[in-house]
């Protein structure tokens, strides 16, 4: 098989344009002269993934990811009362998105400091794409320079220090809170919910302080829900056909994405633009379906662990946000593959001598990043004592780069099959597209995988025994 058969594009199709195969760009047909610039394609490449499977692995695969597919189109599998995600790049209203704009804005404009409270899927896909987009140091930036917007945690842990640094943190700060739970009872938003409530009345009093609260709630019913209509909080709404983890296309996500100042219409353009390129009928032409139908055959041959590598410290929540999605969907009836993420090349000099050499159960999934808003060149220095000069002149992306190809190599060498998705730079519409491709993937594999991907029984077995242990009125 020729190398560029390894190479897989997503096609990208937009009402009104036309592909120029290979170059990127598409002609305007509205009249007006000369080429419209348009999005590149992400790309999946698995030639690393093909000396250890059989000829006959992907055609053999592919009748069982079309049914699986299948189930997850016709929604006629376990879950499908949860797959409102599916539909909602094209069906959010345009007042709704509104509102989340105009919201996010007020915020932005009047606060120094805006706290997401909620734990799993109800805060990782926002900070996922905050930190990809905003950078490491946004947070600092904002309160060091007193321009901008920090963006905080909270109820993501139970953890007293956690809570009490952020607590030191906003003192003399402009603070809004965002409270992001369907029922308003899960113990640890609850938590700091109540510690944080209490904080910002003391701090503005309890009129200002209603004022500067939205909760993300249920439509209907509900303790956080409840609560909000007692106090006046302005709400916006969970539908009820999307779970958590499958969130970020809603306000859960995209109203602390919009005051961070990124521009929500982009990520549901890409989610959109996703959501045509999952149709494809031809399997290996849908990276979507190609990745699940790949990692389950690696699965089937023993390769129960997949490892998710970056080498931008920026998609470090990416990752989190990439691991709740496969290990709550998939980790059922003793069974399914063991999401974890790396952040590299830091992680090669903690896990690397593991990954090359360790138990041989791995198989690896690396996002490279194309391009990004700016480089740095690795200056001329006087001497050469550190061995340096052959880099001279080089950016510091490309050397980025060229370590993950050279990573990728040897991990292949060293018995670890694995595949690589190119996306041209990390933008929000790039984002939106990552999102929704991984989710429709991740319903796809769950269902080839013979469980429900849209529950998770097994959440509820700790709390169970906390609540017994802490004395909760009728727990057992």
């Amino acid at each position: 098989m020729k190398r560029r058969e390894f190479l897989i594009n997503s096609a990208i199709t937009v009402a009104g344009l036309s592909l120029l195969m290979g170059t990127g760009e598409a002609k305007a047909v509205t009249g007006k002269k000369g080429i419209k610039k348009m999005k590149k394609s992400i790309t999946l490449n698995y030639e690393n993934i093909m000396p250890f499977i059989n000829g006959n692995d992907i055609d053999n695969i592919i009748p069982k990811v079309k049914e699986a597919r299948k189930i997850l189109v016709e929604k006629s599998g376990a879950g499908k009362d949860y797959l409102g995600w599916l539909d909602l790049p094209v069906t959010m209203s345009q007042d709704l998105i509104k509102d989340i704009e105009e919201t996010g804005k007020r915020i932005r404009e009047t606060s120094d400091v805006l706290i997401s409270i909620g734990i799993g899927g109800s805060y990782l896909g926002a900070r996922a794409a905050i930190s990809a987009v905003n950078g490491t140091y946004a947070n600092e930036l904002a309160l060091l320079n007193s321009n901008g917007l920090a963006i905080c945690y909270s109820g993501c842990d139970m953890s007293t220090s956690h809570l009490r640094s952020l607590l030191d943190l906003i003192k003399n700060k402009r603070v809004f809170v965002n409270v992001i739970s369907k029922s308003g009872t899960t113990t640890e938003p609850a938590i700091a919910l109540r510690v944080i409530y209490e904080a910002l009345k003391e701090a503005v009093g309890e009129a200002e302080a209603n004022k500067r609260i939205i909760a993300t709630t249920d439509s209907k019913k509900g303790a956080l829900k409840t609560l909000a209509d007692s106090k006046g909080w302005k709400r916006f709404i969970v539908p009820d056909d999307v779970g958590g983890r499958y969130s970020v296309m809603t306000p859960v996500g995209l109203l602390p994405i919009s005051a961070s100042g990124m521009d929500i219409k982009a990520m549901l353009e890409g989610a959109k633009i996703a959501r045509e390129d999952v149709k494809e009928e031809d399997i290996k032409k849908n990276i979507a379906c190609l990745y699940a139908g790949l990692r389950n055959i690696l699965y089937k041959k023993g390769k129960t662990v997949e490892i998710m590598s970056t080498f931008e410290d920026g998609l470090h929540y990416f990752g989190e946000w990439w691991k709740q999605l496969y290990g709550e969907s998939e980790g059922k009836e003793n069974r399914g593959i063991y999401p974890d993420s790396l952040d590299f090349s830091t992680d090669l000099h903690s896990m690397g001598q593991y990954i090359q050499e360790g138990e041989r159960m791995l198989m690896e999934t690396f996002i490279d990043v194309e391009n990004g808003k700016f480089d740095i060149k690795v200056p001329h220095a006087e001497t050469n004592d550190d061995g340096l000069g052959y880099l001279e002149g080089k950016t510091l992306r490309y050397v980025n780069r060229t370590a993950l190809k050279g990573t990728a190599e040897a991990h292949k060498d060293g018995g670890v099959p694995n595949m690589t998705f190119t996306v041209p730079e990390i933008d929000e519409y790039y984002l939106g597209y990552l999102f929704y491709m991984f989710e429709y993937a991740c319903g796809v594999s769950g269902y080839m995988g013979k469980v429900n991907p849209f529950n998770q029984p097994g959440v509820e077995a700790y709390k169970k025994n906390m609540f017994r242990l802490l004395g909760k009125p009728g727990s057992k």
